[in-house]
């Protein structure tokens, strides 16, 4: 029997259909946000003086994206069969390529959080993630623990990271991935009002970096994944690439449709 399995945008016509998602791109409430917030909202500068994240801009395949209004998100809800992939720590330059074709030959999009120093060294593997249809976000210059530095420690981090990508590509992150996941409520909120990000954390973690075998991974990665998920990858270790394609197939045969972060926000509360 062949299975049917619908593409993002069927899913979104459908959704649309029902009344499950709007397409209209009005920019979200900036209640506390002040200038930060509107700044993001038009595309101006923000308050850290960098090029601001746009809201709502058309996604690819027609989805609609956002950064929503929360300070940080480690999952979204939804009923409807979207998962966001994220990939930390890179570029790397043989496993990212390597992975960019698995992505490629799925037409599967992610989301790639880049660490300054890596992504300084390889603007190519930047350009073509961007070239591809994925997105990237900002994972501070040096990965350290934010948690453990002055909140102008983390404005440098912040700056610098956003500079390096926007600089690669020409288009500016619009959410960022704290180094280890460690940040603590207050910074999470400072940094959603100066830089316009909410912080992104994830609700799967196959502790890929402990390097259990790549079986292992996607098996953790499979059984851990429900609507509205942010899966958790490392793509600086070869065995997490190893564990792609089965783990991706297995994903999509379950009948998982793969969007990036911002696309999978606009999707709160739909379905």
């Amino acid at each position: 029997m062949i299975r049917f399995f619908p593409s993002p945008q069927l899913l979104l016509a459908i959704a649309l259909a029902s009344g499950l998602v709007s397409v209209s791109c009005k920019t979200p409430a900036t209640t506390g946000r002040g200038k930060a917030a509107n700044a993001a909202a038009t595309g101006k500068r923000n308050e850290a003086g960098l090029a601001a994240p746009s809201w709502n801009q058309p996604g690819q395949g027609g989805l609609p994206t956002s950064v929503g209004t929360r300070e940080s998100y480690s999952k979204i809800s939804t009923n409807l069969p979207f998962i966001a992939l994220t990939f930390d720590d890179g570029p790397h330059p043989v496993n990212t390529p390597r992975l960019l074709d698995m992505l490629r030959e799925r037409n599967v999009k992610a989301t790639f959080y880049v660490v300054g120093t890596n992504a300084r060294a390889y603007p190519e593997i930047l350009r073509r993630i961007i070239t591809e249809g994925h997105e990237i976000g900002s994972h501070t210059i040096t990965h350290g623990n934010i948690t453990k530095m002055s909140d102008n420690q983390i404005r440098e981090e912040m700056r610098g990271g956003i500079e390096i990508i926007t600089s690669a590509t020409g288009v500016p992150p619009r959410t960022f991935r704290p180094p280890y996941g460690a940040i603590t409520s207050a910074q999470k909120s400072w940094i959603r009002a100066e830089f316009g990000t909410p912080s992104i954390l994830w609700s799967v973690d196959p502790e890929d970096w402990k390097k259990p075998g790549s079986s292992v991974v996607a098996s953790r990665l499979v059984a851990g994944a429900a609507p509205g998920g942010i899966l958790l990858v490392h793509d600086i270790h070869a065995p997490s690439i190893d564990a792609m394609p089965s783990a991706l197939d297995q994903l999509l045969a379950k009948g998982f449709q793969f969007i990036t972060v911002t696309q999978l926000i606009a999707m709160e509360g739909k379905g």
